[in-house]
């Protein structure tokens, strides 16, 4: 299979652009325009204290691992009520297409984890949001 130009096999942090936020950042290190592929995955970093609260991706399934730190998650169940579980470094949470769902940092460092789009899109939704800057690629921002 050839890749389009441009698109890479191999990506490391900083080699892509990094979606900073209020509550955080995000580097895809997989999403259409780096690797060409319809799935897409970040690693996010959560501050202490902060959250991506409730939220859905309508058309795609997620797949959240976490890689460090602690906090809660929160999924809606099938009545729409929330369901709230402590996460923690070695555990995945699986959130169905347009379910919505929330990741709060209750620690006191950063919260550290890999998020799956299947198919991508969220990604560039995020990327439109008023409160997202866009840093080029390079190391994480300090902070």
């Amino acid at each position: 299979m050839d890749l389009a130009p441009g698109t890479q096999r191999f990506v490391a942090p900083r080699d892509v652009e990094t979606m900073v936020f209020d509550w955080g950042a995000i580097k895809w290190l997989s999403e259409i325009r780096v690797t060409g592929s319809g799935i897409a995955a970040g690693v996010v970093i959560l501050q202490p204290g902060k959250g991506h609260l409730r939220h859905n991706h309508p058309g795609s399934e997620e797949i959240l691992y976490y890689l460090s730190g602690e906090g809660e998650q929160m999924i809606e169940d099938d009545q729409g009520r929330p369901v709230v579980r402590h996460v923690r470094a070695g555990e995945m949470a699986y959130i169905a297409e347009g379910v919505y769902h929330g990741t709060e940092n209750t620690g006191t460092e950063p919260m550290h984890l890999l998020a799956v789009y299947a198919p991508g899109g969220p990604e560039a939704v995020l990327r439109a949001q008023p409160d997202c800057t866009v840093l080029p690629p390079g190391d994480w921002p300090a902070g």
